[in-house]
């Protein structure tokens, strides 16, 4: 008797079925990276070319709005504010959380308390962390003035004097961001063979050369998202606008007005909608260089030796 041969299932494929619930997960992060940031870009792009006071009335100034930034000192100390606030923080903050990160990485009794306290800081809203420190950095009357007072420094204001403000500024940065840049240091030593340190611990090496030679090369990719991250977060991130907003508003005597901070100031304190969405473009501009370089000099945030 002649077997029949089965027919194949009616519908549709196992491979077309993964792609399209592929599609299906890719489409919320598609969607909204289109209207929230697609799109808002090319409006701003255009809206640079024009004159906007904020109330309907647009004027074609071609590129007057970017031959504006060459003569405006405001935003070139603006920008030495951020350049100096990002050359400080991105490297303080790499150390601190990759410091906590080695600290708790192997378990002891309550390391889960002890994460989620380092943590517990990125949970909470910017604006709510700004006015907690404000508050303990109120000048003589802040819980830190009156811990400082028995060796002579409860006068210290450390927001209201333009020397320390930026200063003071990126210590609360740090202190915000370390518990989130902490867990992806933790994430990528999880990745890291234990069998590789055990080997060379038998092979005679130390601390320092399990470290140097084993842990350290196979951590470098996760730097790189880190040292990426935290750079673009410095310039852009909300701790450009919201902390140092409700901090100190980018004074004393704009000691911490941020590039962000100044571009809202453009736009929403004096109506100068074309301008503040020039400003807009250049940064975006740089940002995407300075990406760019890093990723050309990591070879895509490859770091194989082949």
């Amino acid at each position: 008797m002649a077997r029949t041969r089965a027919k194949p299932k009616a519908g549709m494929t196992r491979k077309r079925r993964e792609a399209l619930a592929a599609y299906a997960f890719l489409a919320p992060d598609t969607i909204g990276l289109l209207i929230f940031v697609a799109i808002p870009m090319v409006l701003a792009f255009g809206v640079a070319f024009f004159k906007v006071d904020g109330f309907g009335n647009y004027q074609y100034v071609g590129l007057a709005n970017y031959k504006l930034m060459a003569g405006d000192d405001q935003l070139w100390a603006s920008l030495k504010v951020t350049a100096i606030y990002v050359v400080t923080f991105v490297p303080i903050a790499f150390v601190v959380s990759f410091a906590l990160a080695m600290l708790v990485r192997n378990h002891f009794k309550g390391i889960g308390w002890v994460r989620s306290a380092f943590f517990l800081p990125n949970v909470v809203s910017l604006v709510v962390v700004g006015l907690i420190w404000q508050f303990l950095l109120v000048d003589k009357r802040g819980a830190l003035s009156k811990i400082l007072a028995p060796v002579g420094l409860g006068d210290v204001s450390f927001l209201g004097t333009p020397s320390l403000a930026l200063g003071t500024y990126v210590v609360i940065s740090v202190w915000f961001l370390m518990g989130y840049q902490m867990l992806v240091f933790l994430a990528g030593l999880k990745d890291v063979p234990k069998e590789l340190e055990d080997a060379a611990q038998i092979d005679g090496a130390g601390s320092w050369q399990r470290f140097r030679y084993v842990i350290w090369p196979l951590l470098r990719p996760t730097s790189f998202f880190v040292v990426v991250n935290s750079t673009i977060g410095a310039v852009t991130g909300l701790q450009a606008f919201d902390l140092v907003f409700v901090l100190t508003k980018g004074g004393p005597a704009r000691a911490t007005s941020t590039v962000v901070l100044y571009i809202y100031e453009q736009a929403f304190t004096f109506n100068n909608m074309g301008y503040a969405a020039a400003l807009t473009t250049v940064v975006v501009a740089i940002l995407v260089v300075c990406t760019g370089l890093m990723f050309g000099f990591t070879r895509g945030g490859r770091f194989d030796e082949n």
